[in-house]
């Protein structure tokens, strides 16, 4: 242990993707699970820095129990179940409950059975970590890399507001709102925060050394999957891997098919503007279907 009570290496080599909610990080994840290189605990978002750093409710026993109940605990026909996954998914659930939840809990969730080089955490929370909590990060691994995708601006947040109130059931809400109200849900800080790509970059960029950051655009991986996805294996510096086609072109976690309205673009377009030159006064340029 350092002077400063860090401990170099706990975490190993972490390979965290952050990316703005409903920028593509689903994707990302069902598609690089399949990498041998790269180990994911069965639960794709741990939020487990979130719950250091910003709100320690995130993985309460509450939370946490319930998880389990709803995903890996529901009961199974013995006649038809596969023993194997039976016993991973409880061996998973015993690591997932322990106490405390502190750094050692979040390392044991890794088991790297196959001897993967790194380990995966990928949550949308870890966009809103506060600047200090990064260099304490990357102080506890081995090897620290970051992936932070955006998408545009106005169809990520449109994205947003329709798959929140599509999840909790309020969907039907969008058929009678007025354009105040739509202005008003968006801004909420729990919506509005994901579209602060400039302040998201300037923490990260503040709080980590250059070589472990890789900011990424939703519209790349979309247009050039297979260029993407080598850029993140060099920047992990692993072996390309061949994947599915099938998987590249898969959408997940759709949002609702509803369009969107004439006037919502105008509602943010001064925040839009200031966002993009945010983004390359960070010396990034946006795709161009941005632009358009």
């Amino acid at each position: 242990m350092t002077q400063t009570g860090r401990r170099p290496g706990l975490f190993g080599h972490l390979f965290l993707s952050v990316g703005a909610m409903k920028a593509g990080t689903t994707w990302l994840y069902s598609v690089l699970e399949k990498h041998p290189e790269l180990h994911f605990t069965p639960e794709k978002e741990l939020h487990y820095f979130y719950h250091r750093y910003v709100d320690d409710r995130q993985l309460s026993d509450r939370r946490r129990l319930t998880l389990a109940k709803e995903r890996y605990l529901e009961p199974f026909d013995p006649a038809r179940a596969n023993p194997d996954r039976v016993r991973l998914n409880l061996h998973w659930v015993t690591n997932y409950l322990q106490r405390p939840v502190d750094d050692l809990w979040y390392r044991n969730l890794f088991t790297r059975m196959r001897g993967e080089t790194y380990n995966c955490d990928f949550s949308n929370l870890y966009t809103h970590l506060p600047q200090e909590a990064w260099p304490r990060i990357h102080a506890d691994c081995t090897k620290l890399r970051v992936v932070y995708t955006m998408r545009h601006p106005v169809k990520r947040l449109w994205s947003h507001v329709k798959f929140h109130l599509q999840v909790t059931g309020k969907l039907d809400a969008l058929s009678s709102w007025s354009p105040r109200q739509i202005h008003d849900f968006a801004k909420l800080p729990f919506i509005w925060d994901n579209a602060e790509y400039g302040v998201a970059l300037r923490r990260m960029k503040a709080g980590l050394p250059r070589e472990c950051l890789l900011p990424l655009f939703y519209e790349d991986m979309r247009s050039d999957p297979r260029g993407v996805l080598a850029g993140i294996e060099d920047f992990l510096e692993i072996p390309h891997h061949t994947y599915d086609e099938g998987l590249l072109g898969q959408k997940v976690n759709p949002s609702a098919t509803i369009a969107m309205p004439a006037q919502f673009a105008e509602m943010f377009a001064e925040d839009f503007a200031r966002i993009i030159d945010e983004i390359r006064a960070e010396g990034l340029e946006p795709p161009k279907a941005w632009l358009a």
